[in-house]
């Protein structure tokens, strides 16, 4: 399972204070039991004195692999700290307008 697969390797490579990965997959026009979009919320102080963009690119390049397997990642992350003060929530995903 991918999502197996992204929630372990997240796990074995950062110190993460907080994380979800949601298969939403569901929400757009895939079969069903798809593993292909995925929103993953995750509070690290890995992500400490990064821009998004360099968030972003440390998670890419840990799923490097996995990112081959899927169509989309949308991804929130914050530091332990930023977490905290957002009252632990991040925001939800809009509704897919894609295909029928």
């Amino acid at each position: 399972m991918i999502q197996e697969k992204i929630d372990q390797c997240l796990k074995d490579s950062m110190d993460v204070h907080f994380m979800t990965l949601e298969n939403e997959s569901s929400m757009h026009n895939v079969p069903a039991g798809s593993e292909s979009h995925f929103k993953l919320i995750l509070a690290s102080d890995a992500f400490k004195g990064k821009r998004l963009v360099q968030r972003h690119q440390l998670v890419y390049s840990i799923l490097s692999e996995e990112m081959k397997q899927i169509h989309a990642l949308a991804m929130h992350l914050y530091t332990q700290k930023e977490w905290t003060e957002r009252n632990e929530m991040a925001p939800s995903s809009p509704q897919c307008h894609g295909g029928e």
